[in-house]
């Protein structure tokens, strides 16, 4: 039978208590997994029978949480829980440090408005404190080099040594656009294949045209290339590309083309057979615009012309000039590559500068994990990391914290890196403290205080989490300077950066700048309005 829920407005006090249980329920259940000795937490599946779901990722524990009982409350749960997801999806980490910032902030707030103070003029202090902290940590921020220093910061991220080493490695090979690929693997190690050169996701026409290693794979030397959108529908317009082709005393041709039909590809099997012209025939990659973009980057990457169904373009009339070229191309029956691509480099260049100015202006995350690997393909830097584990559960497990882990190291390479362990947030304090001094009035001062508490919330989590005395630890930590910070595993205070603790420098300010403005904004909501709507409720 279906219950009605009854449409309801709640007003001050009342909205700002419900929002702080809300958050609180969140953060709770995600504070445990922060610091090097993180604890998980236990999902149930959707099938009873499942076992249970084992994360220690705050994101994704937040992203599994999707309603709490009380309405009220969920409404300051969800608030929470999507700005854990956006620090999630933006840094790969982090989330569990914007979480208790957040709640800091928020139950702070929340007291001194239920004192009398202003929500509108705390607000806005603490958007000013927001860009005090942002420049301390741009002045902290060093570059991160060498495989090294690489295969330290992923440990500080996932806290798997075999994971750590194969991740700084890679990384180290590949650089900070590199393309890389997680996969399950078969065995209990983790392995790594390097991929010379740029690939695709897009299979031959036929599986005949690969010759090599019992049909799995072909590999063609000094290569002409036609990149198009074309659907190739009759065998005779092929032919005057194929005779340009040959006269040009080309040997090995690469077509792509968006579908081929039986008659030209017959054509193309009888050509390959008489030896005249080897042709490799391959699906356009991908869709829509990524499909556009995809023959951007291959025609700037072999210096040939895009042939497009938009523009009218056909294969009867694609001439010789349009061709680029490659010192190699690859294909097996999912992909193909390209190595040596004969582009104008300056073109290429001016390209990949463009990429990047997109990348930093991009505030979409899918867009920019997409601009990425562009980015990567024309750099020429590919890899694939097999996961291996003991069950399927824990290959799961372990590719996804080597998804979160790859993430925090393109951060750290594109943006540097900071002292770990919360030490980053704990070197914002004085700033604060001489901005709370030179305050004009009371109610600037609350707010710097308010984040000076907050910012020491993650250092006091993982001493929590490692078991220690935490008023003990911090008063160490504060006599002992900048850059230090409980190094947890020595149980010792020592410099971050020294003892190779470190945090990316994007991910410790995305999740500060996260909690900061989402707690202001959840500062300044005074009504919750709920509205009427039937909910299923199984009765036993």
């Amino acid at each position: 039978m279906a219950k009605p829920l009854i449409p309801r407005v709640i007003f001050q006090p009342a909205a700002g208590a419900a929002l702080g249980r809300g958050i609180g329920r969140i953060v709770d259940a995600v504070r445990p997994t922060l610091g090097p000795r993180p604890r998980l937490v236990s999902l149930q599946r959707t099938g009873r029978a499942d076992t249970p779901e084992m994360l220690d990722d705050a994101g994704l524990i937040a992203r599994r949480i999707v309603q709490l009982a009380d309405r009220d409350e969920d409404m300051g749960a969800m608030l929470a829980r999507q700005m854990l997801w956006r620090v999630h999806e933006r840094a790969g980490d982090g989330s569990a440090t914007a979480a208790v910032i957040f709640e800091s902030i928020y139950n702070q707030g929340l007291t001194y408005i239920t004192a009398g103070g202003n929500p509108m003029r705390l607000r806005r202090d603490l958007e000013a404190g927001l860009a005090g902290i942002l420049d301390q940590l741009a002045a902290m921020t060093r570059p991160l080099a060498g495989r090294h220093a690489l295969e330290h910061f992923a440990y500080t991220v996932c806290y798997d040594a075999e994971l750590a080493h194969m991740l700084g490695e890679v990384f180290d090979v590949i650089g900070e656009y590199g393309r890389l690929d997680i996969r399950g693997g078969q065995g209990r190690a983790i392995e790594r294949e390097y991929v010379e050169g740029m690939y695709w996701e897009a299979a031959p026409y036929s599986r005949e045209m690969l010759t090599g290693q019992a049909h799995q794979r072909v590999d063609l030397e000094d290569v002409a290339i036609l990149v198009s959108d074309l659907n190739i529908e009759s065998g005779p317009d092929l032919v005057p590309l194929l005779d340009a082709a040959a006269q040009a005393r080309e040997r090995r041709l690469l077509l792509i083309c968006q579908s081929l039909a039986p008659q030209a590809l017959a054509l193309l099997m009888a050509n390959n057979q008489a030896g005249r012209l080897q042709v490799i025939a391959v699906h356009t990659p991908h869709v829509g615009t990524k499909q556009k973009a995809a023959l951007e980057d291959l025609a700037l990457l072999t210096g040939g012309q895009v042939l497009l169904q938009a523009a009218g373009d056909s294969i009867a009339g694609a001439k010789y000039a349009c061709l680029g070229h490659a010192r190699r191309v690859w294909a097996d029956k999912d992909y193909f590559g390209i190595v040596g691509g004969r582009g104008d480099p300056r073109a290429l260049r001016a390209h990949l500068a463009e990429l990047r100015a997109a990348v930093a202006a991009a505030t979409d995350p899918e867009a920019r994990k997409e601009l990425r690997e562009r980015i990567g393909k024309l750099m020429a830097g590919s890899a694939t990391l097999w996961i291996g584990g003991a069950t399927e559960t824990e290959i799961k497990l372990r590719s996804e914290l080597a998804e979160r882990t790859a993430e925090a190291l393109r951060g750290a390479l594109m943006e540097g890196i900071v002292p770990g362990g919360g030490a980053a947030l704990l070197g914002c304090r004085p700033l604060l403290r001489k901005m709370a001094e030179d305050a004009p009035d009371a109610a600037a001062r609350v707010a710097y205080r308010i984040l000076i508490n907050a910012l020491e919330a993650p250092a006091r989590t993982v001493i929590a989490n490692a078991g220690c005395d935490v008023a003990r630890v911090m008063g160490e930590v504060d006599r002992a300077g900048p850059g230090h910070g409980f190094e947890v595993h020595g149980e010792r205070v020592a410099p971050m950066l020294e003892a190779g603790i470190l945090d990316a420098a994007s991910v410790v300010r995305i999740a500060s700048a996260a909690a900061v403005t989402t707690a202001a904004l959840a500062l300044t909501t005074d009504v919750l309005v709920h509205h009427a709507k039937p909910v299923k409720v199984y009765e036993p």
